[in-house]
């Protein structure tokens, strides 16, 4: 049987050892939202894509000399279908790439919102839900 390469395979360890950083530093790219490995119980499993987007955040860091907020700046402003790669097959499809007003999630007709498992796993999603947390969080506090 094949691994997939976004099978999550590789526990930090591994993965910190495959990319020659500490540990800290995978974990570091966790809390600033560049990265979410899947979780087995309190422990983080990490993928063949995880690991070249890891390769692929260390690049634009240390050569290209942005920093992580850049980096979440640049990721904010990326569509959707870039970051997940969806192939034009599916973008042609997709509402949120043909009216770009919205994100595929917030539209009930689109190929993305038909199987929401996918967003669960996307990257945009998620830091769109992280954000929505922490703002009702302040909000909350404000009042």
């Amino acid at each position: 049987m094949a691994v997939k390469s976004d099978d999550p395979i590789f526990p930090i360890s591994v993965a910190a050892k495959l990319l020659g950083v500490h540990p800290r530093t995978i974990r570091i790219y966790e809390d600033e939202g560049l990265i979410s490995p899947s979780r087995k119980g309190q422990k983080r499993y990490f993928s063949n894509d995880d690991i070249e987007w890891i390769q692929c955040l260390r690049h634009l860091i240390h050569e290209q000399g942005i920093s992580i907020p850049g980096i979440k700046k640049l990721l904010d402003l990326s569509p959707c279908w870039e970051i997940k790669g969806c192939p034009m097959e599916k973008r042609v499809k997709c509402s949120a790439y043909q009216d770009r007003t919205k994100p595929c999630w917030e539209r009930a007709n689109t190929a993305c919102s038909k199987d929401l498992d996918h967003c669960s796993s996307c990257e945009v999603f998620l830091q769109a839900m992280k954000e929505a947390k922490a703002s009702n969080a302040q909000e909350a506090a404000n009042q």
